[in-house]
């Protein structure tokens, strides 16, 4: 137990290190309506940066951004003990084939159903 205190302490101790080293860096900023920026968009399925700089995007009132998907390249169907998942890899606006994410073949055909004929 005298061991778990003092490894909780150490802990404890370089926790309030990286806080307040991260504190002072911090920077906070303000933005104002009709500001510019440039915002880091990424889609719901892992985090990837765009690769180009300067893009502009369209954001709608709520500031939300919508990816639509371009082309479907490939589709695979995943096999488990009962059931069998179908997934499609998508091909997204705005970013390479190498950015391009597999999805849920329902959730897609729901969404976009022009993609399946």
């Amino acid at each position: 137990m005298e061991k778990v205190k003092v490894i909780k302490e150490r802990l404890k101790t370089a926790q309030s290190h990286q806080k307040s080293y991260s504190d002072v860096h911090r920077r906070y900023l303000e933005f104002k309506e009709d500001d510019w920026v440039f915002l880091n968009v990424s889609p719901m399925k892992g985090v990837l940066q765009f690769g180009k700089k300067g893009i502009e995007f369209e954001v709608n009132e709520e500031m939300l951004y919508e990816e639509i998907p371009i082309v479907i390249l490939d589709r695979q169907v995943q096999k488990l003990r009962n059931k069998e998942i179908a997934s499609v890899k998508v091909l997204w606006r705005n970013q390479q084939s190498e950015e391009a994410t597999w999805e849920a073949e329902e959730e897609m055909k729901k969404k976009y159903p022009h993609f399946f004929g």
